[in-house]
């Protein structure tokens, strides 16, 4: 069943898969509202722009689920939560499961559950958690065949860039990606590299498992979308990009315009037209 809901997931042009991040909500962090205020507003102007998937928490998967059609994007479901994002950290930080996770992805209809692997400077006592939530979802996400999502995410210091900036260190990246390799990943979503053409040794040490690259902090047009581009050249199975698409003035030109990066294989600079 792994294989049946990966089909949904996976676009069968490319076989790649563009998933739109919208679960910031989450993580209790007022800066990460920014463009979702009206999810159910948020999630129509996506479905729309029709991108692969859209990654959503058990509180408002819903109101995707609840459209009607066969043809709207596929669910994946955020299944931890997490306080480690501010720029102070609380006294006592922590990654939190939901309960039964994979039976409530099962009653939504989720075609993947996702899952973080920290790695915060000085907490390695969140790391554990992370790792604890991995290892309790694992089994039970092979007995029901929902293929499983792992997000090694490597943090800057909190205090310098709040906990939501990539360190896009390579040597800090490719041994958190096969650990969540390691642990039993059937996708990894990884952070982008400092320098993106060195991206396929993310790719060469996740073997068979897909890499999606995530999108990190909001940076300018260009930026992204030519490194959409050189991650694309890179070997990569797609890209999961939040706040880049959903907090940008036209949310459905910018899907549009990595969604032909991405399936279509169209160059940056013609991808931008779709910007206009």
């Amino acid at each position: 069943m792994k294989n049946a809901r990966l089909n949904r997931l996976f676009n069968p042009k490319s076989n790649r898969c563009f998933d739109v991040a919208i679960d910031h909500g989450f993580f209790n962090e007022y800066g990460f509202l920014s463009g979702i205020e009206n999810i159910e507003k948020a999630i129509s102007t996506l479905v729309a722009a029709a991108p692969d998937a859209i990654q959503l928490t058990v509180g408002q998967a819903p109101i995707l689920q609840a459209l009607p059609g066969r043809h709207k994007p596929s669910l994946v479901l955020r299944t931890d939560v997490a306080n480690v994002y501010g720029k102070e950290l609380p006294r006592a930080l922590f990654s939190r499961m939901i309960e039964r996770p994979v039976e409530q992805a099962l009653r939504l209809d989720a075609t993947c559950v996702v899952v973080n692997l920290f790695r915060i400077p000085g907490q390695p006592e969140v790391a554990d958690q992370c790792i604890q939530n991995i290892l309790k979802i694992k089994p039970e996400c092979d007995r029901f065949g929902m293929p499983l999502m792992i997000e090694p995410l490597v943090f800057q210091s909190n205090e310098k860039a709040g906990g939501y900036m990539v360190d896009g260190d390579l040597e800090k990246i490719l041994p958190l990606v096969r650990q969540a390799v390691e642990l039993g990943a059937d996708i990894i979503k990884a952070d982008p590299t400092d320098d993106v053409n060195k991206y396929r040794q993310v790719v060469e040490i996740s073997g068979r498992i897909p890499v999606l690259v995530r999108g990190g902090g909001k940076a300018p047009d260009r930026e992204i979308l030519e490194r959409t581009e050189a991650l694309i050249g890179q070997g990569v199975a797609g890209i999961v990009y939040g706040r880049n698409v959903i907090q940008h003035p036209n949310p459905a030109g910018m899907t549009k315009a990595l969604m032909a990066i991405v399936h279509d294989g169209t160059t940056a600079a013609a991808a931008a037209s779709f910007l206009k």
